[in-house]
């Protein structure tokens, strides 16, 4: 496919797991593709890679003026993909008064300095596209992920919002809603559990499907919703959590 063709796009989190996934692909069907994460060491060619601390505003604004200026396209944006964030686990007692203001600092904050420094350059594009990256926790009462459900509940309202308020510019705003996904975040995860292996297949077990989300699913949903073959598609939550959210199967031996 090449639905892309001509068009730039930027990634958050880019350098690994689904926003590495989606900027590869996103490049793959004919964009020309800006990563922005913390380390971009790891990110070439056909991707450019630019330093960015997403809970920093002054970091996040250089960093996408220097992005769309290397993306060639005149102050143009079309594609933001919301990516970059982090993990929390325990109940609601676990996580200090710190740990809830950094992970809201960097999962829902992060989305709004990024947005609020490509909207700019959005609103020049006839294909405009956000997409935010949230996930089955803002939907489904998981336990153990009290304060990273909470931050992905407000993304959820969040794209609402902010599909609200900008479908008059002709700048479409969704999101993908993953399941577990199998990333070098989850793998570590899984490294520090008592036991990985039946972790891992608890983490698989409540899925339908029986196994991990990969990253390439969740980028073609990605690519699915910011592309402009989808262009009536705006206020929309993707869930892409191998029926998680929705379907409730009877075992099979029943």
């Amino acid at each position: 496919m090449s639905d892309f063709e001509g068009l730039t796009a930027l990634v958050t989190g880019g350098a690994s797991g689904i926003g590495r996934a989606a900027a590869d692909l996103l490049a793959e069907r004919g964009a020309r593709v800006a990563v922005l994460d913390l380390d971009p060491s790891s990110v070439g060619a056909p991707l450019t890679g630019y330093r960015a601390d997403v809970t920093d505003d002054t970091s996040v604004r250089a960093a996408v003026a220097a992005a769309v200026d290397g993306l060639g396209g005149h102050g143009v944006l079309d594609v933001l993909v919301n990516n970059a964030g982090i993990g929390a686990q325990g109940t609601v007692e676990a996580n200090s008064d710190d740990e809830w203001h950094r992970v809201f600092d960097v999962n829902v904050l992060g989305m709004v300095r990024t947005a609020r420094a490509c909207l700019p350059h959005l609103r020049a594009s006839a294909h405009a596209a956000i997409v935010n990256t949230c996930s089955v926790a803002a939907t489904a009462g998981l336990p153990q992920r009290a304060l990273y459900s909470a931050t992905k509940g407000a993304v959820y309202s969040l794209t609402l919002a902010m599909a609200a308020d900008h479908v008059h510019e002709g700048i479409r705003v969704n999101c993908v809603n993953p399941g577990t996904v199998d990333t070098p975040w989850v793998g570590r995860l899984l490294d520090a559990a008592d036991d990985p292996a039946a972790e891992r297949a608890a983490l698989e077990a409540r899925q339908p499907t029986g196994r991990l989300v990969s990253a390439a699913e969740v980028a073609g949903a990605i690519a699915y919703l910011a592309s402009p073959l989808s262009g009536a598609t705006t206020g929309t939550a993707l869930a892409v959590d191998g029926g998680m959210q929705g379907l409730r199967p009877r075992p099979a031996d029943r």
